[in-house]
């Protein structure tokens, strides 16, 4: 049986599964990351995470996994296998995919990034199944995003394709994390919707599931922070809209929970923005907390079948004639506002603040 391993690392939790060749999850878990013991703890939990369920897969399953998939949050080198950095987890410059593949008896293994993981899970086998072209929104700490083309994910030149959070909607706005102001995700992320409730509301525990049921309730004040988060996320749309040309948009994340009380309003408000572009159609994603685990078992069949990152790049070096694999390189930013909110800083709920989890 041709079996692969998939795993997500989370900031607090990881979900791992055996896949068949179908599909079908042999065996599925859960664990803590153990972050509170520092970033070397949370390296060894994940190879003692994948080693167990490798053994699982001997005793149980006619024999060890064929390749293994995890996905990671952070910035990562999916050329080198190389978990760049991570505020949540604390890591640096930890090269996973050999550790990994060492721990599971030289099995090839492919790395990938959290959300794009969990767009290509989306892509192929939930929301956008049959879609050639999407755009996958995750709505959580911080909005990240993942671009469809064909069955795969767009990564970009440098690693950096589908920052959806960090294009400018309101020049001058918000100060972000990353350096810049009016970023998207400073106005329409779960976060600023709980900020912007906590304040409106005078209630400092307020969040943005708070306000979306204030909003079903009928709350004025409540409405008008949502069609100011709606507002800023439509405009962010248009743009990508322009620019890419999707023919379906995917939205996750936590605050995708408020289902039609998020997606009326901003299919509205896209439509009417647009002019000349055809209108995406705007769908709630549909795999939950499993996408990303989903998509590192789908990269796993992909490297077993063709050997290829998601990213559509061969596994084994840089594209023939291309430049030298190397990782997304270092970004100079300027010195963020102290009132912005800090990317570094752990998440209260273990989620890493410019890669929300990817949940429905």
């Amino acid at each position: 049986m041709t079996h692969v391993l998939a795993l997500d690392v989370g900031g607090t939790g990881m979900k791992a599964a055996l896949v068949a060749a179908d599909g079908t999850p042999l065996h599925q878990a859960r664990r803590p990351t153990g972050r509170e013991h520092g970033p070397d703890a949370v390296v060894a939990a994940v190879l003692d995470f994948a080693a167990d369920l490798a053994e699982e897969a001997r005793t149980r399953h006619g024999g060890p996994p064929a390749a293994a998939g995890v996905a990671v949050p952070g910035t990562l080198d999916e050329r080198s296998g190389t978990a760049v950095f991570s505020a949540n987890l604390g890591w640096r410059d930890v090269p996973l995919r050999r550790l990994l593949s060492e721990r599971l008896g030289g099995v090839p293994v492919a790395l990938g990034h959290d959300v794009r993981s969990g767009g290509l899970a989306e892509g192929r086998i939930g929301a956008g199944r049959g879609v050639d072209r999407f755009l996958f929104v995750a709505l959580g700490t911080g909005i990240a995003g993942a671009i469809g083309i064909g069955g795969r994910i767009e990564a970009g030149a440098h690693g950096y394709g589908g920052e959806v959070g960090h294009v400018v909607v309101r020049p001058g706005g918000p100060p972000c994390g990353c350096g810049a102001r009016g970023c998207l995700e400073t106005l329409a992320s779960a976060s600023a919707i709980g900020r912007a409730w906590a304040a409106a509301s005078g209630d400092p525990a307020a969040d943005a599931a708070a306000c979306a049921r204030a909003v079903e309730a009928g709350d004025p004040a409540a409405a008008e922070v949502w069609r100011t988060a709606v507002d800023a996320l439509a405009d962010g749309l248009v743009l990508c809209q322009s620019l890419l040309d999707p023919s379906t948009v995917i939205v996750g994340g936590g605050l995708a929970g408020a289902g039609e009380t998020l997606l009326g309003p901003l299919r509205a408000a896209v439509a009417e923005r647009l002019t000349f572009q055809v209108p995406p159609v705007i769908v709630a994603a549909a795999l939950g907390d499993g996408a990303a685990c989903l998509g590192a078992g789908l990269l796993a069949r992909d490297l077993l079948d063709h050997g290829l990152l998601d990213s559509g790049l061969p596994a084994d070096g840089p594209a023939a004639g291309g430049p030298p694999a190397q990782g997304p390189p270092p970004r100079d930013l300027p010195a963020p506002d102290p009132s912005a909110p800090d990317p570094s800083a752990p998440d209260p709920h273990g989620r890493d603040p410019l890669t929300p989890e990817v949940t429905a």
